[in-house]
């Protein structure tokens, strides 16, 4: 998908999405606050310090922006992404809450050694191949020393996922990455340690099941899998 396709999205995306996801039984809010929830988790487990600076690699609306504000407050945000009225529409909706910057797509990210935690929600399916390796070596010069990158990608194993992405029509150009071959390009692009875990296992009819999530984490059949990665 290129800028101009995420620029024609943009608008509809929120209800666009919603009609998408229905077959899960939940809203894009729940989507958006559980990944930044499971980051806050993870962060606060490895006994990390606070970042003083965090940045979402292609924020699109601002889907996550109240959720990383309230996981953590006294961070600098900066809400990156290559679509203008993207940006202004996350920027309407979260007036104040983070540093909303376009990103001509090329060169580094964010400036070196600036940021403690980058994050990307499902943003890799929708740039070429081709480009990974390099985008993730930006990203991993734009940390900090001790600074972790997490990705969290759709899991093209899981056939839900499989209809959802196919039957949407922003990611009509997807290509969806197995969760091995990211953390191959993650190793390419010079991040010392990679981590995978796989989530969304259970539809909202099954949510109280998904008190076991945690202990499935290494069963690659989750909707969804995430990359946590090491500078």
């Amino acid at each position: 998908m290129d800028v101009a396709e995420f620029d024609r999205f943009a608008d509809e995306y929120l209800e666009t999405h919603a009609k998408n996801i229905a077959v899960s039984g939940e809203s894009p809010e729940y989507f958006a606050r559980y990944k930044i929830d499971e980051i806050r988790r993870l962060w606060t487990a490895r006994g990390r310090p606070e970042p003083r600076t965090i940045l979402d690699f292609g924020s699109g609306i601002g889907a996550s922006i109240p959720h990383l504000r309230r996981a953590f407050p006294d961070a600098e945000i900066i809400a990156l992404d290559v679509s203008r009225r993207s940006l202004e529409i996350a920027e309407h909706r979260h007036p104040g809450l983070a540093r909303f910057t376009l990103y001509e797509g090329s060169g580094p990210p964010a400036p070196d050694g600036s940021v403690e935690l980058a994050f990307s929600a499902c943003v890799f399916h929708h740039i070429d191949a081709g480009e990974h390796i390099d985008l993730l070596k930006g990203l991993r010069l734009a940390l900090a020393p001790g600074g972790a990158l997490v990705i969290f990608e759709h899991n093209p194993v899981n056939p839900v996922t499989q209809h959802i992405v196919a039957t949407c029509p922003f990611d009509e150009h997807a290509v969806l990455i197995p969760s091995g071959v990211l953390r191959r390009r993650l190793l390419d692009a010079g991040f010392g340690r990679v981590e995978i875990a796989y989530t969304g296992f259970f539809p909202a009819p099954l949510a109280g099941l998904r008190r076991l999530e945690p202990l499935m984490k290494a069963v690659p059949i989750g909707a969804q899998y995430y990359a946590f990665a090491y500078a």
